[in-house]
């Protein structure tokens, strides 16, 4: 074992093995969480009454969710990321810097596996302003991270002890698209990274593409991919970003138009080619609309965007040739202005973060048809932005 190997198990024993002992106490059926219950931690802005990442459990027989309170108390934590096998969640958010000028940066938190609740580990600087998403890459050495403000990317290593460390690749996007008011610059929205952990694929807003770029988990590296990008529709403004589970399709939601665009997906280049777009709103929606999240159903049969003004998660079929989508219906989210939502592993329930309400809606997925209901009341959580389930081996 090398020196560094070492050092790893020495700091990390603590969390890793409170890790696995959790799990196993699951797996017994000795653990904290009540059985058949799933953790699930909320990100939200705190403008306005909200202290910072709330903590709740849901039931997955009955759908019934239950807010426990603040998990973390930090500064607007608008979207959070949980490592793919350690008890570690990171979030965006706003810190101070030395001489006390607020910077734009990201947090590290330690899980306590008994808890839920959360304590912070440090902040680093993501390098750019606005950062608005962040994604743990699939080896869980490093954190990437899109500036939106800025319209930049940045990849951070994860020390042994849990800690973000200064990024290692930083990479600036350059130049505007049509939609003069939303689009004078770049705007990166997210950052996904397919299943073999080779590529990351960065949606920016403003400047109408989706960026491609080869990653590299033990240096901490991100350089271009050839081709560099695949460009959406002028004035569609990529945002988020989702992997069909064949690997072979994915999809991209644009704010702008109300729209998602099917993509072919070749996993050996790294390379997206558009198939199809469909809208998000139903014919004759003459309101004001935009989009912000995008998921695929863990079954691939179905995929789910929600629309702020229509309030509503719009539902598709995926075509099981094509992976092009037909649209099935849209649910109303019970609230106003959906950000962020999330289906649980078993694809049974899907939480709608409504931003604009102070509340999250419950809706039970109809596993052969894929439309959704509504169930019980919407729980209270203040400006909720960002769902995350832990998986349930945690």
């Amino acid at each position: 074992m090398t020196h560094r190997h070492v050092a790893f198990a020495v700091l990390l024993s603590p969390l890793c093995l409170g890790w696995a002992a959790a799990a196993m106490a699951a797996a017994t059926g000795r653990s904290e969480k009540p059985a058949g219950q799933l953790r699930v931690y909320f990100g939200t802005y705190t403008s306005r009454s909200s202290k910072g990442i709330y903590l709740g459990r849901l039931d997955l027989a009955s759908g019934k969710l239950e807010v426990e309170g603040v998990a973390a108390e930090t500064l607007n934590p608008s979207f959070l990321a949980l490592h793919p096998s350690r008890p570690l969640l990171y979030a965006v958010g706003e810190m101070g810097d030395p001489s006390g000028k607020k910077e734009r940066g990201l947090s590290a938190f330690a899980i306590d596996v008994k808890t839920g609740k959360l304590t912070l580990l440090n902040q680093q600087s993501s390098w750019g302003s606005g950062p608005c998403h962040l994604t743990v890459d699939r080896s869980g050495r490093c954190v990437l991270a899109a500036n939106y403000s800025s319209g930049s990317v940045a990849c951070l290593p994860i020390r042994d002890d849990g800690r973000l460390g200064e990024a290692t690749s930083f990479l600036q996007h350059q130049g505007s698209s049509v939609n003069k008011e939303r689009q004078a610059g770049p705007h990166a929205h997210s950052v996904n990274l397919s299943a073999d952990n080779r590529f990351a694929f960065v949606a920016d807003l403003g400047l109408d593409k989706i960026l491609i770029y080869r990653f590299d988990a033990e240096g901490g590296r991100l350089t271009p991919n050839d081709p560099p990008f695949v460009a959406s529709s002028p004035g569609a403004g990529p945002r988020h970003f989702a992997f069909h589970p064949n690997g072979r399709w994915a999809y991209v939601i644009e704010e702008i138009s109300s729209t998602v665009t099917a993509l072919g997906y070749s996993p050996e280049r790294g390379t997206l080619r558009p198939l199809s777009t469909v809208s998000t709103l139903p014919e004759g929606f003459a309101g004001s609309n935009s989009t912000a999240e995008v998921q695929v159903h863990p079954s691939g049969k179905f995929v789910y965007g929600s629309n702020r003004g229509h309030d509503t998660i719009a539902a598709f079929a995926v075509d099981p040739e094509s992976g092009t989508l037909r649209p099935i219906g849209h649910a109303s989210t019970r609230g106003k202005t959906p950000r962020n939502f999330a289906i649980d592993p078993t694809g049974t329930w899907l939480l709608a973060a409504n931003q604009d309400t102070d509340n999250v809606a419950v809706l039970r997925i109809d596993p052969k048809t894929g439309t959704l209901r509504a169930t019980g009341q919407p729980v209270s959580v203040p400006m909720p932005v960002c769902v995350k389930f832990v998986p349930p081996s945690r």
